[in-house]
């Protein structure tokens, strides 16, 4: 969830770590000042009555490039939606030799409190406002929630099934490393990565929540963390026996 910022696509390099191409940066500005213009109009006249056409003729675009870069309406606005669905897996896939999923979840939820993150609920009380009008946006986002708890349970899934013979490191949980594309053919999540995943996101997902419900009474960002920021601390450590040797990397 973002708004208009003055960051430029040249600032930024791709998932890969290479500068990117004249294509790749023409890309990026035509998504960038579509989702601009849309949040712009969403703002100003309300989600629900803003189409996408207009979206596209206040971007300068045809409206089927509005949709090949966003097949979704309510993603126009959520435009972090892949970052908020992959986040929690990705804190546990980082996770420092020696440490737990839990103490990996912990810091990065922190962090991103610290410096107001927009995929933990931070944005303008604007835009805050506009998403809580929206039957369809607050569903959506209840919808990434899901999908990122989904995530994570696969990410510890795999961070706690024993290596199998043949398997190369990083095949993603429940695929096949012969099989055209990483068809899934391994077995499914097991249950305590299952329950281990929804008490992590649950916390995750209420930060996110308590941060929102600020956002709209009005808080300033820095009142926001102040305020939750001990609040998340408790919870996870109310895991810490549970969890705290859960998902562990090898390594010291």
């Amino acid at each position: 969830m973002t708004e208009p910022t003055t960051e430029t696509a040249t600032e930024t390099l791709t998932g890969t770590g290479a500068a990117p191409t004249l294509r790749e940066l023409n890309k990026r500005r035509t998504r960038e000042a579509i989702s601009h213009a849309a949040t712009r109009l969403f703002i100003e006249q309300g989600f629900d009555r803003t189409t996408v056409a207009e979206v596209a003729t206040a971007a300068g675009v045809a409206k089927m490039t509005v949709t090949n870069h966003f097949p979704r309406k309510e993603d126009l606005l959520l435009d972090l939606h892949e970052e908020i669905v992959g986040r929690l897996a990705r804190a546990v896939a980082e996770r420092a030799p020696g440490e737990s999923a839990l103490a990996a979840l912990r810091r990065d939820c922190l962090a991103g409190l610290d410096r107001h993150d927009p995929r933990l609920g931070f944005s303008g009380p604007a835009f805050a406002r506009t998403v809580a009008d929206s039957p369809a946006l607050v569903a959506r986002i209840r919808e990434l929630h899901e999908q990122s708890e989904t995530a994570l349970a696969e990410a510890l899934a795999g961070a706690t099934r024993p290596t199998t013979t043949g398997t190369p490191p990083g095949t993603p949980p429940g695929a096949s490393p012969d099989a055209p594309g990483g068809t899934p053919a391994g077995p499914p999540v097991d249950f305590e990565s299952r329950v281990a995943a929804g008490l992590l996101a649950a916390v995750d997902r209420t930060v996110f929540t308590e941060v929102f419900r600020r956002l709209l009474a009005g808080d300033e960002a820095a009142a926001i963390t102040a305020a939750v920021r001990p609040s998340a601390v408790r919870a996870f450590d109310r895991l810490e026996g549970a969890l705290g040797t859960f998902a562990v990397r090898p390594g010291s």
